[in-house]
C-alpha cells in the first residue's frame, strides 16, 4: 500500500489481516465497530458449535426435556472431540505468551479455527493494520497443557468475534484436566468431590 501526499511516497507495510478483512466484505465502518459481542466474548446462543453446524430445532416447551438434554450433551461431546483433534491458531504477544482475557474470574485463552476467524477478531478490536503472530496448536494440547500452565482458572474462547460461531470451553471436568477443573477443586467450595 502506498500513501500519497505532498511529500515523497512512503511504503506502509500492510497486514495480511487486511486482506482477510476485505475478503469478509467488511466495510470501513464495520471494521471500526465491533460486531455484537459483549466484553470481547461471543454469546452462546443455543446450538453454537465448532465447526459450525446447523442447530437442532429447540423444544417448543420453555423447559428442556430429557431428549433435548441428551441431544445437547451428545452434540457438545462431538464438538469437544473435534476441537481436541484439530489444530487451532493461538495468537501470541511479543513474549510468545498466548493472548488471553480475564472475565468473570476466569482467564480465557483466545483460539481460532482459521485465519479468517482471527481476522474477524482483529476487525472486532479495530486492529487490522497490525501483524497478528500466532502458533498452530492442537486443541487437546491447548486444553491439557495451556490451560494448566496459566496457573489460574482458565478456559478457551474459540472464534471470538465470529458472530454466532464462537464457543466457550470453560474450566470444568470433562473439558480441562481434573486438577484445574473448577467444579472439582477442593478450595472452590461445595462442588468438590
Amino acid at each position: 500500500m502506498t500513501e500519497q501526499g505532498d511529500g515523497p511516497k512512503t511504503h506502509i507495510r500492510r497486514s495480511a489481516l487486511d486482506d482477510y478483512a476485505e475478503m469478509t466484505g467488511a466495510t470501513t465502518a464495520e471494521k471500526r465497530t465491533p460486531p455484537n459481542i459483549a466484553s470481547g466474548f461471543p454469546s452462546w446462543e443455543g446450538g453454537a458449535s465448532w465447526p459450525p453446524a446447523k442447530a437442532s430445532p429447540p423444544s417448543p416447551s420453555p423447559f428442556p426435556n430429557e431428549d433435548d438434554v441428551t441431544r445437547a450433551c451428545r452434540e457438545f461431546g462431538a464438538l469437544l472431540g473435534a476441537f481436541r483433534r484439530t489444530p487451532v491458531l493461538v495468537p501470541v504477544d511479543e513474549d510468545e505468551a498466548p493472548l488471553a482475557a480475564d472475565h468473570g474470574g476466569i482467564r480465557w485463552l483466545y483460539a481460532f479455527s482459521d485465519e479468517a476467524a482471527l481476522s474477524r477478531f482483529a476487525i472486532a478490536r479495530g486492529e487490522t493494520a497490525r501483524e497478528w503472530p500466532y502458533r498452530r496448536v492442537l486443541g487437546a494440547r491447548l486444553l491439557d497443557a495451556g490451560v494448566v500452565a496459566t496457573g489460574v482458572p482458565c478456559g478457551v474462547a474459540l472464534d471470538v468475534g465470529s458472530e454466532g460461531d464462537g464457543v466457550l470451553l470453560p474450566p470444568v471436568a470433562g473439558i480441562v484436566p481434573d486438577a484445574v477443573a473448577l467444579d472439582l477443586r477442593a478450595d472452590h467450595g461445595e462442588g468438590s468431590r
